[in-house]
């Protein structure tokens, strides 16, 4: 791994001016986060019936919200951080004893894996704390440099978007991380799950807390430099809390001692980094506008047939909103983009901008997302719940309340609360 730390003169002032203005902007404090209560129904009242319909499977039983209909029309969703370590923050080193000595290690099951090695699930003896160990081969002290870096950075983010560090133990052919584990999968199998569908305002949710974990790193003066689906994990499979994990190429960052960097995931990559350019802050903002833009349509912007052409597309920063995928996308959500994806780095948003942008902080906009699966969405089939007074042979009158609630080619299956039989769909 390649990195320049030069100083390029004729390029200082430029720079610098720029990287001030992002720190500054890093510094101001984020927005009170608030979890209000999750009704689950819909309750719609017309001609003295009650119609209830249920939103949970659409939207996820996370989504813990309260909607106001009657006064604002507003929506707030969970912003309350994801569940903490089950133990405090550490300052690791790496210790030269044998891991087996004090963790049993299911070798077996594979939670993960990629250039480094292997994540396996594991237990700690004496506490019987479940974990996950993180066998990085590192024969070369070179290699070893490199997994240390690792547990310096993570010694320095304490957040609960962040994966904790929990031990570290190096023996002659690797070095095992002890971390916090988790057991929601990868964000990317949600992408490619057919039977998961990621609704707008869940896309919403999970890039908040990804700008939640980079505003802290930021503050931390670290650069992730490695951000991409895989490298976010859900905390379990029936919430949207996301924790960011894998700091194995982060960086330490000090805007006056430049810092260029020849390594990531291509279609990840900032044009900054394909160029060999000095990276910054923005460098993760620009990553993290082609994950938005993944999770929203399924679609990466950039990727060519091979990485050649990956790498062109990105700096000629060829990209659009043109497929069908974008066609009922928020506005917000496609200047939230806009401003993330733009080859100058110095013109991108950090984390703390956007998290002030409508698309992650209007409740008024997530109000209309909210309700869109109910007034939009093709092939959305709801169940509805119709509570009767009295006998039910008021079905007309039913029907005509529904058809002033729903547009018509909405397919609703009703049925009534007392007998549970049917009636005709719209």
């Amino acid at each position: 791994m390649e990195e320049d730390l030069g100083v390029e003169d004729h390029k200082k002032s430029r720079v610098e001016e720029g990287e001030e203005e992002e720190r500054e902007g890093e510094r101001k404090e984020e927005e009170e986060a608030e979890r209000p209560e999750d009704e689950g129904w819909g309750v719609f009242k017309a001609d003295g019936v009650d119609i209830r319909v249920e939103r949970k499977k659409r939207l996820g039983k996370d989504q813990a919200t309260e909607v106001k209909q009657s006064t604002g029309e507003t929506f707030f969703i969970d912003k309350s951080p994801p569940p903490p370590a089950p133990f405090n923050h550490r300052i690791v080193s790496a210790k030269p004893n044998q891991i087996n000595n004090f963790y049993t290690i299911n070798r077996v099951e594979i939670l993960g894996g990629g250039r480094f090695g292997q994540v396996h699930k594991c237990m700690e003896n004496s506490s019987g704390l479940t974990l996950a160990s993180k066998i990085i081969k590192a024969r070369s002290q070179k290699e070893k440099e490199v997994v240390k870096n690792e547990i310096m950075v993570m010694n320095q983010l304490d957040h609960a978007n962040l994966i904790q560090l929990y031990a570290a133990y190096e023996s002659r052919n690797d070095i095992i991380l002890v971390l916090e584990y988790v057991d929601g999968g990868e964000l990317f199998d949600r992408i490619i799950d057919e039977n998961y569908t990621l609704m707008e305002l869940d896309t919403v949710m999970f890039i908040r807390q990804i700008c939640e974990g980079l505003q802290h790193m930021h503050k931390m003066y670290i650069l992730h430099l490695d951000l991409k689906p895989e490298n976010i994990l859900c905390v379990s499979r029936v919430t949207n809390k996301i924790k960011i994990i894998d700091f194995g190429l982060a960086r330490k960052y000090m805007p006056r001692e430049k810092l260029r960097v020849n390594f990531g995931t291509p279609e990840f990559l900032a044009p900054e980094v394909v160029n060999y350019d000095f990276v910054s802050f923005n460098t993760d903002m620009w990553s993290l506008g082609v994950i938005t833009y993944m999770l929203l349509s399924g679609l990466c912007p950039f990727l060519g047939d091979n990485n050649p052409e990956t790498l062109n597309n990105i700096l000629a920063c060829q990209w659009n909103f043109d497929e069908e995928e974008f066609t009922d996308i928020s506005e917000e959500a496609k200047d939230f983009i806009s401003k993330l994806l733009i080859v100058n780095k110095s013109w991108r948003i950090g984390a703390s901008e956007a998290l002030r942008h409508p698309w992650l902080s209007d409740p008024v906009l997530h109000h209309r997302l909210h309700e869109k699966p109910l007034l939009c969405c093709s092939g959305c089939v709801l169940r509805v719940v119709v509570l009767l007074e009295g006998e039910p042979s008021h079905q007309s009158e039913v029907l005509s309340a529904l058809e002033q609630i729903f547009i018509k080619d909405l397919s609703v299956h009703l049925s009534l609360d007392s007998d549970q039989s049917p009636i005709p769909c719209l």
